[in-house]
C-alpha cells in the first residue's frame, strides 16, 4: 500500500506512514460485513416483548354459562384465546436475539470495512489526540480543522494519554471514540470519517494481519 499522511491536531501533514496491506488493503467482502452488522444489530435488541397467556390473564375462574341448552359453543373461561381480554395464544415471550459468527468471518469483515473506508478516502491518520485540560471548545476546534462535521469516529490505542480528549468530546454531537480492542463493524461502517492515530493504526495492522 502507498504510504498515507500523518496529520497534527492542527490538521497540518507532519510525516507519511505505510499502513498493513492484509488490514487496510484487502478486497472488502461485502457479505462478511453485512453478516458481521446484522449480527451486532440482533445483539443488541433487548428482546423484552411479552404477552399474557391464559393462564396469565386476571379473572375468568367461573364458567360463563351452563354447558348445554344454550345453543352456543361451550365455554370454560372468558380468558380463553378466542374471548376479548383474553390470553394471547403463541405471542412473543422475553428471549436473546444474540447469536455468533465464525472467528474468521468476524476478523475478515473488520479488515474489509477498514479497506473500504481507506479506499473511499474517508479514514484520516492523526499523530496523536492529547488535550492538555478537558475543554469541549478545543475539541471541536480540532474537528473544524479537519472539516470533520458529521459521524466521525476516533480509534485510540489504549496506552495513549487519552482521557482529556474522551472527557473534552462527551458533548460533541456526531463524535465517539474507540480503543483499538473496541472495534467493530457496524460503528466503523456507521461513521461517515474515522480518525485513527498513528499507534491504534500500527497495532490494528499488528492484531488484525
Amino acid at each position: 500500500m502507498p504510504k498515507v499522511d500523518v496529520y497534527s491536531q492542527e490538521a497540518k501533514v507532519i510525516k507519511q506512514i505505510d499502513l498493513a496491506d492484509a488490514v487496510f488493503g484487502i478486497e472488502p467482502n461485502q457479505q462478511a460485513m453485512f453478516d458481521a452488522i446484522v449480527m451486532q444489530q440482533a445483539s443488541m435488541r433487548q428482546g423484552t416483548h411479552k404477552t399474557k397467556t391464559r393462564r396469565e390473564v386476571a379473572g375468568g375462574g367461573k364458567k360463563p354459562f351452563r354447558q348445554k341448552g344454550t345453543g352456543r359453543a361451550r365455554q370454560g373461561s372468558i380468558r380463553a384465546v378466542q374471548w376479548r381480554g383474553g390470553g394471547i395464544a403463541f405471542g412473543p415471550t422475553p428471549r436473546s436475539y444474540a447469536y455468533k459468527l465464525n472467528r474468521k468471518v468476524r476478523r475478515l469483515a473488520l479488515k474489509s470495512v477498514l479497506s473500504t473506508k481507506v479506499a473511499n478516502n474517508n479514514c484520516t491518520i492523526l499523530e496523536s489526540i492529547k488535550f492538555d485540560a478537558i475543554k469541549t471548545k478545543s475539541f471541536v476546534e480540532m474537528m473544524k480543522a479537519f472539516n470533520f462535521e458529521r459521524k466521525t469516529l476516533f480509534v485510540v490505542d489504549i496506552t495513549e494519554e487519552f482521557d482529556n480528549a474522551f472527557l473534552s468530546m462527551r458533548n460533541v454531537a456526531n463524535a465517539m471514540m474507540l480503543t483499538v480492542e473496541g472495534l467493530n463493524v457496524y460503528d466503523i461502517a456507521n461513521a461517515d470519517q474515522i480518525v485513527i492515530t498513528e499507534a491504534a493504526a500500527i497495532k490494528a495492522g499488528e492484531v488484525l494481519a
